[in-house]
């Protein structure tokens, strides 16, 4: 059962423009090392590193996401 804070970091990451580790982990649904791995993979348009922070454009995600599903429409 998730707890109410769980919950409020789910809804604040779905409002953000950039999520951090943790909000792309609950986003997707993948553990901390798989999201740094795709944050950090060559070609990945949708990482953002502010100083030593990675951060994932939450916009860009979603299309990154649709592409990798076959499910993209332009």
């Amino acid at each position: 059962m998730i707890d109410e804070e769980e919950k409020k970091v789910e809804k604040d990451a779905m409002e953000k423009a950039l999520l951090n580790v943790e909000e792309m982990c609950s986003y997707l649904g993948i553990g901390k090392t798989k999201a740094r791995e795709l944050l950090k993979m060559p070609g990945s348009t949708f990482a953002v590193k502010i100083g030593n922070r990675w951060y994932a454009n939450k916009r860009i995600l979603d299309i990154w996401l649709e592409k990798q599903s076959g499910t993209f429409v332009r």
